[in-house]
């Protein structure tokens, strides 16, 4: 194996310990949350239901959004069908399908307060539940209000990254692992700061544990991400990675994970984003395509499609390790 061995730096495990990578499931995902599975969490707990409502993808929040308001509406529907369809005024139906639906377009209009006037209650049951119903319909929708402002005014990072790691060269003789990202939004980025953590798989007395080192960067901080950033890990002396070779990564089961933090000028609040790289990922010998161009106007025009793009080139026969 010729991977360098180091000092070891706990501090560099993620939080994960020595537990080593089995059949290829990364301890990052490249979405950038945590492949970690949890159980025995309690069935309900109101802090944890909020932070999945905020943090859940918009499809499934809309989702439950309308499931949840569906539910409801049939559930008062059917209320009112017990009570008796007679009770409600205006009420066209003929039979027991027309006056589910009638009860249950009542129900859409009383929870939402619209009250277009064609169906109106009578009787004191029928007014009690319409009330309970209304009371209801205004503190639920105040709860997706919430809801929906918590979630767009989260602040986050939206980093674009490129799909692929590569060994490509770097200043005169030497070789360089790569990444590139841009910012996927207009606002602002500044004081951004970036660390790559390599892992892989090592076998200690018969015990098979995962090691982690913070890479060198030939420059960690940048002041603005005004265009896009290539992230270089220079394959020198000093890397863990030097000379290694694509089945030394593939038998350690290697990875890299990214982490990015970020002030944003738009929320003044840090952001953070992460993502990560597995040993697959990596193209050897390869170089990235310029991602801007200029426009009529002399201006900088930045192409985000073409974050990704590269063109393969020949690495130097000093360290020429091919796949």
């Amino acid at each position: 194996m010729a991977i360098h061995k180091q000092k070891f730096n706990p501090e560099d495990d993620l939080g994960f310990g020595s537990q080593p990578v089995i059949k290829s499931q990364p301890l990052i995902k490249q979405d950038g949350s945590i492949n970690v599975k949890l159980r025995g969490l309690p069935f309900f707990r109101t802090s944890d239901n909020y932070h999945k409502l905020i943090t859940m993808s918009w499809t499934k929040f809309w989702l439950l959004v309308l499931c949840g308001y569906l539910v409801l509406n049939t559930f008062f529907a059917f209320i009112y069908l017990e009570i008796g369809v007679e009770n409600l005024n205006g009420a066209e139906g003929t039979n027991t399908y027309q006056h589910f639906w009638d009860a249950f377009f009542f129900s859409a209009q009383t929870i939402s307060t619209v009250g277009y006037g064609h169906i109106s209650p009578k009787g004191m049951a029928t007014n009690s539940v319409a009330a309970l119903e209304s009371m209801m319909g205004l503190l639920a929708f105040a709860l997706a209000t919430g809801l929906l402002y918590g979630r767009f005014s989260r602040p986050s990072a939206k980093i674009i990254y490129s799909k692929n790691l590569l060994i490509a060269p770097y200043l005169e003789n030497c070789q360089g692992l790569m990444f590139r990202l841009a910012n996927l939004r207009r606002n602002m980025l500044i004081d951004l700061e970036i660390e790559i953590i390599f892992s892989y798989n090592e076998e200690v007395n018969g015990k098979l544990l995962r090691r982690f080192f913070q890479l060198e960067l030939e420059r960690r901080r940048v002041s603005l991400l005004t265009l896009n950033w290539t992230v270089v890990h220079p394959l020198d002396e000093k890397s863990p990675l030097k000379d290694m070779t694509p089945e030394d990564l593939q038998k350690t089961q290697a990875s890299f994970a990214v982490l990015l933090k970020a002030f944003d000028d738009t929320f003044s609040q840090t952001v953070h984003s992460r993502t990560s790289y597995q040993f697959e990922d990596i193209v050897w010998g390869a170089k990235f395509r310029p991602a801007f161009d200029r426009d009529d106007e002399g201006r900088i025009v930045l192409d985000l499609s073409r974050v990704s793009d590269f063109d393969k080139v020949e690495l130097q026969t000093e360290q020429n390790i091919t796949s």
